[in-house]
């Protein structure tokens, strides 16, 4: 019996194309047998997790039947004094792509628009076209400007209407790292409709050691219409356990509970998340090594011509002016792992996350040789 189940589906969600994650250390071993593999292609923190973070969820293990608190009441309390916010102003989620999720659900759909830039993070358009909404993609900034293929907030300007319902900017960007500045958006907000959400996806946000660079959270007293998204999976190390959170207005936190699949957060991870939160050495020392593996990869590549965009996150956009797919195809036979990005509009660049300095200089002497070979 022959069946069409493509057919019947939303015809908005026929047209998507699955997000393709980074490829996994264990799908490498499995294909080429190697022994020695170092993955740089999904932003994770390369020194794991807090070690307070691990003592929660070993202690968390024993009571592991239990549903998790469908609130999360501790973490929320958590973010709040951390934040000095009330806990209605919270959101969780698993991941801060599900509250992307629910931002989408609650409010777009068709009539409805969505604003974000050229080579934004995949997953604003899976969201505005799985609700059948408008997506209006502003042009990034010129190649040769100081913050090449940064957001262009004239343009997003441009596109912005009565009903526009949510504009999506990531800052720092993925896959870019590029950033904009605490003034730029400061005036972007002030001439953004009231009844337009701005939602700042802040997921690289502790990293950004930039001195025009600041987390727009304390401005959410100002305006209403401001959503900042937070994860603990970057610089936390909390990635496996799928962590994130959206600070806004008790009225947008409402309706997005409202949408939120109960217990959407696990046990484990409301635990380990609030201990890491409290975990500021760890956090300082990751920061540490990203900062020194940033200046180990900037020097290589200065070292092979290469040109590498600005970046306020923990990771590189290195343009190899060549197609970055056969790059990253020879890299893999090298058990290095990084992340062509051809999907995001950028066919010869790679992304490659920081790393130790010993996964930093595993990846600097497979790519000399690769180039070389090239």
């Amino acid at each position: 019996m022959s069946c069409d189940f493509i057919r019947p589906a939303l015809p908005a969600v026929q047209r998507l194309s699955p997000y393709q994650p980074g490829k996994p250390e264990a799908e490498l071993r499995r294909e080429l047998g190697l022994a020695h593999i170092v993955k740089l292609a999904s932003n994770e923190n390369p020194l794991g997790c807090s070690p307070r973070a691990t003592a929660a969820m070993q202690a968390a293990l024993t009571d592991i039947a239990r549903y998790p608190d469908g609130n999360g009441y501790a973490l929320k309390h958590a973010l709040a004094s951390r934040f000095a916010l009330s806990p209605d102003c919270i959101t969780l989620g698993n991941g801060s792509n599900d509250v992307l999720e629910l931002l989408g659900r609650a409010y777009l759909g068709p009539g409805r628009h969505a604003v974000f830039s050229e080579h934004a993070f995949a997953v604003y358009p899976l969201v505005v076209q799985a609700v059948g909404a408008e997506a209006r993609v502003a042009p990034a900034l010129a190649t040769d400007s100081a913050m090449p293929y940064g957001h262009d907030l004239a343009a997003f300007h441009q596109r912005i209407d009565q009903d526009t319902r949510l504009v999506f900017i990531a800052n720092p960007n993925n896959p870019t790292g590029t950033w904009l500045s605490s003034a730029q958006l400061e005036d972007f907000l002030a001439a953004v409709p009231p009844q337009t959400l701005v939602v700042i996806d802040e997921a690289y946000c502790e990293y950004a050691e930039k001195p025009d660079y600041a987390s727009v959270a304390p401005w959410l007293s100002r305006w209403p219409n401001l959503v900042v998204l937070r994860t603990f999976s970057k610089a936390y190390g909390l990635a496996g356990l799928r962590v994130g959170y959206a600070l806004s207005h008790p009225e947008v936190a409402d309706i997005l509970n409202r949408v939120r699949q109960p217990f959407n957060v696990n046990s484990l991870g409301l635990c380990a998340a609030e201990a890491a939160l409290e975990d500021s050495e760890f956090l300082d020392v990751s920061c540490t090594v990203n900062r020194q593996g940033m200046a180990q990869l900037h020097a290589a590549c200065e070292r092979l011509g290469l040109r590498v965009l600005p970046s306020a996150a923990n990771f590189l956009c290195i343009d190899l002016a060549r197609p970055g797919v056969p790059i990253f195809e020879r890299l893999l036979q090298h058990g290095v792992i990084v992340r062509p990005v051809a999907g995001y509009g950028l066919p010869n660049a790679l992304r490659v996350t920081v790393g130790t300095e010993a996964e930093n200089q595993h990846f600097i002497t497979a790519l000399t040789e690769v180039l070389a070979a090239a």
